[in-house]
């Protein structure tokens, strides 16, 4: 399944409210699968175009068709390259582009931000002029470490392969790799999530803190995981 490829759903904002910002959306799913799709996708991106924000949502390779590390990165920073070259088609402002992720889709976008200096594409033979930097970060309910203690084990498989090594698991820790010139983050979860340890939440934002990085942290007692932009739970 190794052929199967990644996708992007385009959705413009209304005319008549469109600011010109625009986010990408990374659904979750533990780097397995995107079954979540519906709500942390489609659902999020109608939501965001009633605020006037242009929405993208992206269907990224993973783990169940045969893909690990760099699919995932390539996938979303082609989509952040596509969009910033295409912005006056999608009548966005390109210095106005964000990634919002859930849950693995979460960890997605952290590396978005976090790796944006590592062109993934290059290997690829894809050329661009646009930055691959995202103007802001929003996880939800993410999963951030690969560390033993609160690593969300499925989407460590998934992303790194059962075979990793304690360099990757340390690569891959975006608490470990937070940069002094991360992008603004918002981040979101709650206590009694049952799928991700809300820890990784807390440790990410330690990380923001300590390099200064212009953020805010919303953690809730209640709300637990897979809610997107409903009452409904999306599934892990």
């Amino acid at each position: 399944m190794k052929h199967q490829r990644s996708e992007i759903y385009v959705y413009p904002a209304p005319d008549s409210i469109n600011t010109g910002i625009a986010v990408i959306v990374c659904p979750g799913g533990s780097y397995s699968h995107l079954m979540g799709i519906a709500t942390e996708g489609y659902a999020v991106a109608e939501w965001l175009n009633a605020q006037g924000i242009n929405a993208f949502v992206l269907r990224y390779r993973v783990g169940k068709d045969g893909h690990h590390h760099p699919a995932m990165i390539q996938d979303v920073q082609r989509a952040i390259q596509l969009v910033r070259d295409h912005a006056g088609e999608y009548h966005i402002n390109a210095e106005k582009l964000g990634t919002m992720g859930f849950s693995a889709g979460g960890h997605l976008v952290t590396m978005s931000g976090a790796f944006y200096k590592d062109n993934y594409l290059k290997p690829l033979g894809i050329q661009s002029n646009a930055s691959l930097k995202p103007n802001f970060v929003v996880p939800v309910y993410p999963v951030v470490s690969m560390q033993d203690s609160i690593a969300h084990q499925r989407s460590r498989r998934n992303l790194l392969s059962r075979h990793y090594t304690k360099e990757q698991q340390d690569k891959f820790s975006m608490e470990l790799q937070i940069p002094n010139d991360m992008p603004p983050t918002f981040l979101v979860t709650a206590k009694d999530d049952p799928v991700v340890m809300y820890q990784n939440s807390v440790q990410l934002d330690k990380a923001l803190t300590n390099k200064h990085v212009k953020h805010e942290f919303w953690l809730y007692d209640t709300g637990g995981h897979g809610y997107a932009m409903s009452e409904e739970r999306a599934g892990e």
